[in-house]
């Protein structure tokens, strides 16, 4: 447990002693708050669909988790470069509670960034509809932060390349995030994009905070959460599987 708990505080402190890193990744969630909450505001409420403001915000958050989550990966690639995975793994310690302690650090970070963009919304005129649902909201925050921190990690077990990990997360990032409903309501879809957003997990986490912070939503809370609890499940496990068979 105390491995667990000091890979776990070696994140979050990197990532807070990082300014530079926690100001530049708030940059694109206010160029989609601004530019297309407002840009495409009046559009969205002619159409009958009410605030697209209001509707944006959630998925803008779970755009800041998804890319800060998977994008902890890289970490291992980087200290296996450097030499500090191979320290870590000589340890009298189980890989699976490397891993674990890693993949919760990298989930911790991702999900504090989450509450940053929140916070941001709320900067911009985003109001919750019930500020007591806010807290569960930023624990559906934490289960998609450590769905895609589990996915990163098992993604750059496979890896020894930086480059090549950054070209497939962008390969998978980008689908991921277009295709949740973050932008757009999930209802009167044609086939294929439908099938696509019902197999994307991040669908099931946006419309889980959306369905806490706005009241409106696709599909039940409960199937939301037991969706994400299943891919977690599986996300995890792989990701400890593929990690122990890593090579330093």
């Amino acid at each position: 447990m105390n491995k667990i708990f000091i890979l776990w505080l070696r994140q979050v402190i990197r990532y807070l002693r990082s300014r530079p890193r926690i100001i530049g990744s708030l940059g694109q969630p206010l160029l989609f708050l601004v530019a297309l909450g407002f840009g495409f505001g009046p559009v969205f409420a002619k159409a009958g669909q009410g605030n697209y403001l209001e509707f944006l915000a959630p998925g803008v958050v779970g755009m800041g988790i998804i890319f800060t989550s998977i994008f902890s990966g890289i970490e291992v690639i980087w200290d296996r470069q450097f030499g500090f995975l191979k320290e870590t793994l000589v340890a009298p310690v189980s890989r699976l509670r490397i891993m674990v302690g890693r993949t919760l650090g990298g989930a911790t970070v991702a999900t504090l960034q989450g509450v940053l963009v929140l916070a941001l919304t709320f900067l911009i005129g985003f109001r919750p509809a019930n500020a007591w649902l806010i807290l569960p909201a930023i624990l559906v925050m934490g289960l998609v932060a450590l769905l895609f921190t589990s996915l990163g990690t098992a993604i750059a077990s496979m890896l020894d390349d930086m480059q090549g990990f950054q070209l497939i997360m962008n390969f998978l990032v980008m689908p991921l995030f277009f295709l949740s409903g973050a932008l757009f309501p999930l209802d009167h879809l044609p086939t294929a994009i439908r099938v696509a957003t019902v197999i994307d997990p991040l669908t099931y986490g946006i419309d889980a905070m959306r369905h806490l912070l706005i009241g409106a939503s696709h599909y039940a809370l409960s199937l939301d959460l037991l969706v994400l609890s299943a891919f977690t499940a599986v996300f995890v496990a792989l990701g400890a599987w593929l990690f122990s068979r890593i090579q330093v």
